[in-house]
């Protein structure tokens, strides 16, 4: 039962199960826009596939939340183990534009089923063995863990590709196999490790979310509509969703375009992010002590103008050091925002609503990352990358002033035993 584990018990299994969750995406990082245009499909055609996840994230986040708040965290991660592995199965065997929008709609899918429930299973889980308990640690921990984890699998799929190991294979689809099969053991270990508050079974147990879901959603929405600082950092992530394509996506393409060969893109890709997200690890390890230094929502807001600083550095680099180093900061700063941004935001709502506000923020980040790829694939097709990257970026700094709000309810800087 979650309420007999310890606050220590918690956070050891929420960074065990986060570790578990992201490995498979390091795998794919490296080589996930880079198949698509090595089977033939264009810059607009990937950014077109890969708008349906934000797309169908758009109209799933809020249902997904609210069933999540209703039957229960660990059912629903169950089920977005289940679709994320039929997406990454269906992308492995795609080589049509449609194939991979088939891929990247279930892509949606899964990431709308997996926003928030284990964040949310956390803080509840921890306040349950502590109501006093401080989740700063734990959520900064994860940041760490899930730079650690992502780190790994990025140097693992960089490997992969230049290692060749299967005849007949192509380099950059044996990184998606092997990432299938970790998606697996993280299925195991989310059945091992995760229990539930909530122990309703059965078809009592469906009735009753169905009847519960609406009413989490609703609520979760006027929660957002008379909370102005809750409404501005949700805002945040719009901006943060359209621009993130640039560092995230489109760097792989820059070092293609640089070396004009995507199989050498790959190879540098892997290593290349597995630094950079041993650096976004230690970018969040900084986030109690930028609290404690001037406080989290004008730190927060201060890593967003450097993001899009960073950003500027990737479409401005002539060579792959100078594109690398930009790419490395960009994640430093990516690393640090994401646990000052989550405090923040989870500091406006309570239990009950918490999985619903996180599919609320995830919602607004994705869906607009969908119109990220699209418009500035569009823009890089009839200009160039680095100029798309440039409009993202200014994109990216634009969020900081929408940080002000927590600023003026909180100007205090962090005490060092803050609870949230």
């Amino acid at each position: 039962m979650t309420g007999a584990l310890t606050v220590e018990q918690v956070r050891r299994r929420y960074l065990a199960l986060v570790a578990l969750r992201w490995l498979p995406t390091g795998l794919l990082i490296p080589v996930f826009m880079l198949l698509p245009l090595e089977r033939g499909l264009s810059l607009s055609e990937i950014g077109l596939a890969a708008a349906a996840q934000g797309l169908v994230v758009l109209l799933l986040e809020l249902p997904t939340g609210g069933l999540a708040d209703s039957l229960g965290r660990k059912r629903v991660l169950i089920a977005s183990s289940l679709v994320g592995m039929s997406s990454v199965s269906i992308y492995l065997l795609a080589d049509t534009f449609g194939a991979f929008f088939a891929a990247f709609t279930l892509q949606g899918v899964f990431r709308a089923l997996d926003s928030g429930p284990l964040e949310a299973w956390f803080v509840d889980a921890t306040h349950a063995a502590d109501p006093d308990a401080s989740i700063h640690r734990g959520l900064s921990g994860a940041g760490v863990v899930l730079g650690i984890a992502i780190a790994a699998g990025a140097l693992l799929s960089g490997l992969l590709v230049a290692w060749e190991p299967l005849a007949g294979v192509e380099p950059l689809a044996f990184p998606v196999m092997v990432s299938l099969g970790l998606q697996v053991t993280s299925l195991i270990g989310l059945l091992l490790l995760m229990s539930d508050v909530r122990q309703e079974r059965g078809w009592n147990a469906a009735v009753n979310a169905a009847r519960e879901t609406p009413a989490a959603i609703g609520g979760g929405l006027r929660l957002l509509r008379d909370n102005r600082v809750l409404l501005a950092l949700v805002a945040v992530e719009l901006f943060w969703g359209f621009g993130m394509a640039t560092f995230e996506s489109f760097t792989p393409l820059r070092l293609a375009e640089v070396l004009s060969d995507t199989d050498r893109a790959a190879v540098i890709t892997g290593p290349a992010a597995s630094a950079a997200w041993l650096v976004s690890a230690a970018g969040a390890a900084t986030v109690p002590w930028l609290g404690r230094r001037i406080g989290l929502a004008p730190a927060a807001g201060m890593l967003r103008i450097l993001q899009g600083l960073a950003v500027v550095g990737i479409g401005m680099a002539t060579g792959v050091p100078g594109v690398i180093a930009a790419y490395l900061f960009a994640y430093l700063f990516h690393g640090a925002s994401n646990p000052a941004h989550l405090t923040l935001l989870h500091r406006q709502v309570d239990g009950s609503l918490r999985a619903t506000v996180s599919s609320l923020n995830s919602m607004a980040g994705l869906s607009a990352g969908a119109l990220g790829l699209v418009v500035l694939t569009a823009l890089a097709d009839a200009t160039s990358l680095s100029a798309a990257m440039y409009v993202g970026a200014v994109i990216l700094a634009a969020a900081a002033p929408l940080y002000v709000p927590a600023w003026k309810q909180s100007p205090q800087r962090e005490p060092a035993t803050a609870r949230a």
